[in-house]
């Protein structure tokens, strides 16, 4: 009888996972689908030459860490507490500004980060805006600390 209800609750949640993945598939495009299921570059960085936290409207937050050698970006992690549109976002746009140029990725646009997961649902374009403006604050980082090195440079 056990077993009985084992298989039971096994195909209920089966069936469950099946409504899941049919909505999912509904209302995302494959490719957002394939970042939140299998992030690329999830991480938290030591040391990181530039860092970027930010909270969303929505309340999600994510971390983005930058290494960056030559003013390319040699490395870049991130972190999020965020949704499956949030995750998929900032994965993709760590896939696109890994080995670019600083002043290259400045100018990624949020339609941008969209584009490339082909597409994005309007209620969760916020998701898209929070990577950028995370990616941005990074930046900002970087570059409080190259005019501080630059400073300590001039008094020499």
């Amino acid at each position: 009888m056990s077993k009985e209800r084992d298989n039971s609750f096994e195909q209920v949640v089966e069936n469950i996972q099946r409504d899941i993945e049919a909505e999912e598939e509904a209302l995302f495009s494959k490719k957002v689908i394939e970042e939140y299921r299998a992030p690329k570059n999830v991480g938290r960085m030591t040391e990181p030459d530039a860092f970027g936290i930010v909270t969303g409207s929505c309340g999600d937050t994510m971390e983005i860490y930058l290494k960056i050698r030559d003013n390319r970006v040699a490395g870049v992690l991130f972190m999020t507490d965020g949704c499956g549109p949030s995750i998929a976002c900032g994965s993709m746009l760590t896939q696109m500004v890994k080995e670019k140029d600083v002043w290259d990725i400045e100018k990624i646009t949020n339609k941008d980060l969209v584009y490339a997961l082909e597409g994005l649902p309007d209620e969760n374009l916020h998701c898209a805006k929070l990577a950028v403006d995370t990616l941005k604050e990074a930046l900002r980082s970087w570059d409080a600390k190259d005019a501080v090195d630059v400073s300590k440079n001039d008094k020499l």
